[in-house]
C-alpha cells in the first residue's frame, strides 16, 4: 500500500473512534455514533480538500472512506464501555490522528500546488479541523482551546515532513520521522502539560488619555 494512503486510513480510523468516543460520552445512539466518527473522520480531508479545489472530495470519489468511520463507530459503540477514562482516551487517540493527518494533508498539499507553505498549512488544516468540529457538535471542550500544546504539533510534523522529503527523503522515511515528531510534540503536551507563554490582560486606556 502507499504509504501516504495507510496514513489516510490511519488518520480517518482514529479520529473516527475520537467521533464515537465523543458521542458515547454523550450517551447518543448508534446513529449518534455514526454521525459523529463520520464528521470527525472525513471533516479535516473534506475542508482541505475544497481549499485545494479537488472536488468531488476524497470520501465522495472513494467510498470506503466513509465505510471505515461506519466500522470504527460500530466497533466503538460496543467497547466503549470498556475504557475506564474515555475523555483521556479521546485525547490520546487524536494525538495520534493529528500526527497521522498532518503528514497526509503536507503531502497532499504539495502534490496540488508544489508550495511548501501550502503544503504546512494544509497539514495543519487536516489534522485539527476534524477534531475541532467533533468538540463543537459533541459540546465538548474544544481541544483547540486547552491549554496545552495542539496546533503547534500539526505545525512541527508537518513543516517536517515538507522539509524532508523536498530534501530528496524517500517518502515513507519523512512521513514516518515527522508523525513521530508531531506526536512527541502533541503527547509531551498531553503528559507534562507543554504550554507557550499565554496573553496576560491589561487595562485598556482611558478615552480622555487618548490624544
Amino acid at each position: 500500500m502507499n504509504p501516504i494512503l495507510a496514513f489516510d486510513y490511519a488518520g480517518i480510523a482514529v479520529f473516527a473512534a475520537t467521533g464515537a468516543l465523543a458521542a458515547s460520552r454523550k450517551e447518543l445512539d448508534m446513529i449518534g455514533f455514526l454521525f459523529l466518527a463520520s464528521v470527525t473522520g472525513v471533516g479535516g480531508g473534506t475542508f482541505r480538500d475544497l481549499i485545494l479545489g479537488q472536488t468531488p472530495v476524497f470520501w465522495v470519489r472513494e467510498p470506503g472512506y466513509i465505510l471505515v468511520c461506519a466500522a470504527v463507530a460500530l466497533l466503538v459503540f460496543f467497547t466503549a464501555h470498556l475504557f475506564e477514562s474515555r475523555w483521556r482516551l479521546l485525547l490520546w487517540l487524536d494525538a495520534v490522528g493529528l500526527a497521522a493527518y498532518c503528514v497526509l494533508g503536507a503531502q497532499k498539499g504539495l502534490d496540488a500546488t508544489g508550495s511548501p507553505a501550502i503544503a504546512i498549512v494544509t497539514g495543519i488544516l487536516t489534522a485539527t479541523f476534524g477534531g475541532i468540529l467533533r468538540d463543537l457538535l459533541a459540546g465538548e471542550p474544544s481541544v483547540l482551546l486547552r491549554p496545552e500544546i495542539y496546533v503547534t504539533a500539526a505545525l512541527v510534523g508537518a513543516a517536517t515532513h515538507t522539509s524532508l522529503f523536498l530534501l530528496g527523503f524517500p517518502i515513507l522515511a519523512a512521513a514516518l520521522v515527522a508523525a513521530a515528531a508531531a506526536f512527541i510534540v502533541r503527547g509531551g503536551a498531553l503528559k507534562f502539560g507543554w504550554t507557550f507563554p499565554r496573553y496576560k490582560a491589561r487595562p485598556g486606556r482611558r478615552p480622555e488619555d487618548i490624544p
